[in-house]
């Protein structure tokens, strides 16, 4: 499974497997220990602000109040006539102290080359400032970056790590959630002096959909 353009896939397999390990134990008793190699920044994952600045935040002192059960908003900017998800797009909506998912329907491209390609939505620096200044809890994108892959001053990554706020990218199915009415959960493992690890994000809704 890879996300970022030019990051390796994880390397899965077993440390012992479960023939092995019948030799240690009584009859009929066995494991399996798995390994993993692991790139950090694979599959969805959480940027937390260690990731942009040596003095920031990491996994283990992230504030798990703004990943676990918080009130959700999904932002849709599937139907935008640009990549860049601007100001205009965000403005009229109250963020603070929320989970701001945008959703751009770029996951549609997920596991195809396109996904990592030129052209994918991002969120303007004029957005991110915005946001920065508004305080949610999180911000999310269905994207392969938040910020425009060819600006390498990476804006969003810095105006928002840079206030404390942490960024999950590579988001999908965000087309299920309704605007408001969920609670965001995307807790990571406690890593010190590690900046980024894939999560399990999910939502719980309020009042979940009736099935037909």
């Amino acid at each position: 499974m890879v996300t970022y353009p030019g990051l390796p896939g994880p390397e899965i397999s077993d440390h012992l497997t479960r023939a092995a390990s019948r030799e240690g134990f009584a009859p009929g008793t066995e494991f399996q220990i798995g390994r993993i190699t692991l790139v950090a920044n694979t599959g969805t994952y959480l940027d937390t602000p260690f990731h942009r600045f040596a003095d920031g935040v990491d996994l283990a002192g992230v504030d798990l109040g703004r990943l676990v059960d918080v009130d959700g908003l999904m932002v849709d900017a599937s139907r935008a006539d640009r990549p860049g998800v601007g100001l205009d797009l965000l403005a009229r909506h109250r963020v603070a102290g929320r989970a701001v998912l945008i959703r751009t329907g770029w996951d549609r491209h997920w596991g195809t080359p396109r996904y990592g390609a030129a052209g994918h939505p991002y969120l303007t620096a004029e957005a991110a400032a915005w946001l920065a200044e508004q305080r949610p809890a999180v911000v999310g994108i269905d994207s392969v970056n938040i910020d425009d892959m060819a600006d390498l001053t990476r804006p969003a990554h810095t105006v928002l790590l840079g206030d404390g706020i942490p960024i999950i990218e590579h988001l999908r199915n965000l087309g299920q959630l309704p605007p408001t009415g969920f609670r965001f959960h995307a807790p990571p493992v406690a890593v010190a002096q590690l900046g980024s690890f894939p999560v399990r994000a999910y939502a719980i809704l309020d009042q979940p959909a009736q099935r037909p």
